[in-house]
């Protein structure tokens, strides 16, 4: 007898079973390359779809039998015939999710899956309740899933030192079982008479070639950079110098410290590039911790390889089009086609991800958004802006990285210009990962970069001094210098200083409440306001969106107080260029506290974390005699120590520690969260853009794509999902999908009024503040 895998594709041709589990495993294994557990994975591969051999399976598939479990039966066997427990967790997994790895859950569903029933419960039905006979099917069809009896099964997950570099192993297990089986049984259903046809492959990175195209631009760049003071030129300079000598060493943990408009962002890239020349890395992965700055990253990366297909940089996150039914897939050009299967996988040498996407990743338990992590072996992985990283999951984010460099011939870089003092976190590190957390400094001299390129001063408030919106207002306007930024906490606060300034020549505002086409249009208004060759008035009041990677140089900065990392990032915006020091001056950042609008201090502050972290650097400026020095990385060191004895990181969040020590996959990827509440993407009707707003109104009802997505991106703002009683939805239409059905992350706004989507504020919904993302 035949036994099918898949029933028939467009060609009718049928997948045969032993077919399929002998690609798979040998995918597998070339994913796992030298990993310990490669030939766990193997068998994984071999026994992942046993329950196929069973004859309600084979019905299934002619259209007679449903509601089956077809998996269990192999995982049943790789635990009790070969002792692979990572490989029974992964076969287990790949329809259903990776489950409860402790020793009590896992002998629980066996037992069940032994005594002949499904651990999904009644509704479902074992393919067959006899696994010998399912190996003995499997064994006369030429599967011969034994290992040797010598090899050793490095996984075990019941032992509970190391739990997350551990469970990372099973991950990663996972990803090479997932994807092999994702690619082979893809290739089936895209055969035609001539047999199965596999997706052709992403491109190789060639860092060399890589790293002359960065040389390149990097030298036009500087020959068209007129503005810079010799010293930011200077320390630019210095800076490319250092990660350049330290790209040769081998794979590990480092940290990049530099001084904010040092050029970090292309100073990454070329260490990177370096690095995996000499290391002979696949891909380089870019994890940055917003949305409103990833488009901007990834459009100047897409300068330096200009030269490059469009593939060669693979963008994925929530706004990049990629999710949609598979229905659509059929109707898609090849190069589309091409780039949403390589965003299944990470298939790409650059990869431009979010923190959110990317680190959750890692603490997932689901078949889809496990698949890429095999990727991550044989790269350099960098995050930008790493400050951002939320304290109550530093430790286990640091024991996952830590294990992903150690295991996998990986590095990991945190780049900032305010470095978080993790290493001190080494010893929590140490208990879920034996690497731990020391990470090497790309650029030991940073200390002088910081002193080279000292362009601000900041100015601190008196004790129990407070300022109204009425007196900001007069000094921004009266006293203060015609170009400066404010940067204020909440978007409340932002509105009320707002009206307070109305009438004042070169006011702008800039929001997340703004779509990405306004916020871009508010910030080539005001680069050309702060033209020196033609300076005009500009006055800018801004949210905290400013402070992450967008290049302004006001000579003046206001800043509420904030957490010390996040007055640092506002500094940043502050003679930027340091064209003040050629007049033998610093650009001013003065620091202030906002009278207060409720009586409750906390409700200054957009987050508890927020507040507890602001009051961190009051009590260090009550210690330093009301002065601390923003261009000392040794004050950030003595506050993020300060901070984590208060906060605690390695005590926060012990519902998520409870999961990792119990091995519970599921409970674990629900409590790994960097953000605690889901957003919603509102195409809105900016006035600019009414024509490019219409037409996306008109798509939305008749059906979008992943093409619909990308183009939206420009005209939408990203919402906390409302309540179901709020009133929000009352304006809200969810857009709708071509095969059917509504989606419920995209929706366009009905403004007939024009009372929701304001010129100056930006999209103001009813009770905003409930829903709003600071």
């Amino acid at each position: 007898m035949t036994y099918w895998a898949h029933s028939e594709n467009d060609y009718s041709e049928r997948h045969r079973l032993a077919m399929h589990l002998d690609s798979v495993a040998r995918i597998a294994g070339a994913h796992a390359s030298d990993a310990a557990w490669r030939q766990e994975a193997e068998l994984a591969g071999k026994l992942h779809d046993l329950g196929k051999y069973g004859d309600l399976f084979q019905k299934r598939l002619a259209g007679t039998e449903s509601g089956l479990d077809h998996w269990s039966a192999g995982a049943y066997a790789a635990l009790m015939h070969f002792r692979s427990v990572a490989s029974a967790l992964a076969i287990e997994g790949h329809h259903i999710g990776l489950q409860c790895a402790s020793p009590d859950a896992l002998s629980s569903r066996m037992r069940t899956v032994g005594s002949g029933a499904s651990p999904m419960g009644p509704h479902i039905r074992l393919s067959d309740q006899d696994i010998t006979r399912l190996l003995a099917r499997a064994n006369a069809d030429g599967i011969d899933p034994n290992i040797p009896e010598h090899v050793a099964l490095p996984i075990r997950p019941n032992a509970m030192r190391y739990a997350i570099a551990r469970m990372l192993d099973v991950r990663m297990l996972f990803s090479c079982l997932v994807d092999a089986d994702y690619l082979d049984t893809e290739a089936h259903f895209q055969g035609g008479p001539e047999g199965k046809r596999y997706r052709d492959a992403g491109l190789s990175l060639d860092a060399e070639a890589a790293a002359r195209s960065l040389d390149r631009f990097m030298t036009q760049a500087v020959r068209g950079r007129g503005q810079s003071s010799d010293a930011v030129t200077a320390v630019r300079a210095d800076l490319w110098k250092a990660v350049t000598e330290a790209s040769t060493d081998g794979p590990g943990v480092y940290s990049l410290t530099a001084p904010t408009g040092s050029g970090k962002t292309f100073a990454m890239l070329q260490f990177a590039l370096a690095h995996a020349r000499q290391n002979q890395f696949k891909r380089v992965v870019l994890a940055v911790p917003y949305l409103s700055i990833i488009e901007q990253t990834a459009r100047e990366y897409r300068k330096v390889f200009a030269e490059k297909p469009a593939d060669f940089i693979l963008e994925h996150h929530s706004l990049a089009g990629i999710r949609e039914a598979k229905s659509e897939a059929d109707k898609l050009d090849d190069a589309e086609r091409q780039r949403r299967l390589h965003a299944e996988n990470w298939d790409a040498p650059i990869v431009i991800t979010t923190n959110v996407q990317l680190l959750e990743s890692l603490f997932a338990n689901r078949p889809s958004t496990c698949r890429k992590l095999h990727k991550l072996r044989d790269a350099v992985i960098l995050f930008d802006e790493a400050q951002s990283l939320p304290q109550h999951l530093a430790v286990p984010t640091l024991a996952a990285l830590s294990r992903l460099s150690h295991a996998y011939h990986s590095s990991v870089v945190f780049a900032t210009a305010t470095q978080p003092a993790f290493d001190t976190l080494d010893k929590d590190v140490r208990r879920h990962a034996v690497s731990g957390w020391q990470p090497r400094e790309i650029v030991p001299m940073h200390h002088r970069m910081f002193k080279q390129l000292e362009r601000v001063q900041a100015v601190w408030p008196a004790p129990d001094e407070a300022l109204s919106w009425d007196d900001l207002s007069t000094t921004l306007r009266d006293e203060a210098a015609p170009q400066s930024l404010c940067v204020l906490n909440l978007k409340r606060h932002a509105h009320a200083l707002l009206e307070a300034m109305r009438g004042t020549e070169g006011l702008c505002h800039l929001s997340t409440n703004l779509c990405t086409a306004h916020r871009r249009a508010v910030l080539d208004e005001v680069r050309v306001r702060l033209n020196p060759a033609h300076p005009q008035p500009c006055r800018l009041i801004s949210t905290q969106c400013v402070e992450a990677g967008v290049d302004l140089d006001f000579p003046l900065v206001y800043r509420a107080m904030a957490p010390l990392e996040a007055i640092a990032q506002a500094a940043g915006r502050c003679n930027r260029e340091g064209r003040m020091n050629a007049n033998g001056q610093l650009g001013r950042v003065r620091v202030f506290e906002p009278a207060p609008d409720t009586g409750v201090r906390r409700s200054m502050f957009p987050s508890f974390a927020y507040f507890q972290a602001s009051e961190v650097t009051l009590s260090l400026l009550r210690e330093s005699d009301g002065v601390l020095d923003i261009n000392d990385p040794d004050v950030f060191r003595c506050y993020y120590q300060a901070l984590y004895g208060i906060s605690r990181p390695v005590e926060q969040n012990r519902d998520l520690t409870k999961a990792i020590d119990e091995l519970d996959f599921p409970e674990i990827a629900q409590r790994y969260r960097l953000i605690d509440q889901e957003a919603i993407q509102i195409v809105v009707p900016w006035q600019r853009c009414l024509a490019q707003f219409e037409q996306l109104r008109d798509q939305a009802a008749s059906g979008i794509n992943g093409e619909w997505m990308r183009k939206a991106q420009a005209l939408s703002v990203s919402i906390y999902r409302p309540r179901p009683d709020h009133p929000a939805w009352g304006c809200l239409i969810p857009a709708q999908f071509r095969r059917g059905g509504a989606s419920d992350e995209w929706f366009v706004l009905e403004d007939l009024g024009g009372q929701y989507y304001d010129e100056i504020l930006g999209l103001q919904l009813p009770e905003n503040q409930i829903v709003m993302i600071a």
